[in-house]
């Protein structure tokens, strides 16, 4: 008998079909959960104050971070993005596009992008949180 993969896109029938990312995933193994990253290097400096450079540096600390527990982005079944301007991140959607296909691949999680008024560095344009499953 061939095993589950461990994990699956969950996406209902009849429904469209999302783009650059999915409506559920379905997983089993060691879950692993990243905190908020932005777009600042590992000694605390913004290499970019663009909003695409930023995403490819936040998603490369996410990887990092991954990295610590032995997963990688083909592991990542979740992303919640916090974005500082939504006009901004939907002009940009081509150049984000390519900066996450550089770092995460071609691995779509179900994902959620929310704009807030803030968030607490100053130079930061978006903040994610992660979570991986490690398959048993």
């Amino acid at each position: 008998m061939i095993p589950a993969p461990p994990s699956r896109i969950l996406q209902p029938a009849g429904w469209a079909a999302p783009r650059g990312f999915a409506n559920g995933i379905k997983a089993r193994g060691t879950m692993v959960f990243t905190g908020g990253q932005i777009g600042w290097d590992g000694q605390g400096r913004f290499t970019s104050t663009d909003l695409a450079g930023q995403v490819r540096q936040t998603l490369a600390n996410i990887v990092s971070v991954l990295a610590e527990a032995g997963a990688g982005p083909e592991h990542v079944v979740r992303l919640t993005w916090y974005v500082t301007d939504k006009r901004e991140y939907l002009a940009r959607t081509t150049e984000i596009g390519a900066a996450y296909r550089a770092v995460m691949g071609r691995n779509f999680p179900a994902m959620a992008v929310v704009q807030v008024t803030a968030l607490v560095e100053d130079a930061a344009k978006v903040e994610i949180e992660a979570t991986a499953v490690i398959p048993d």
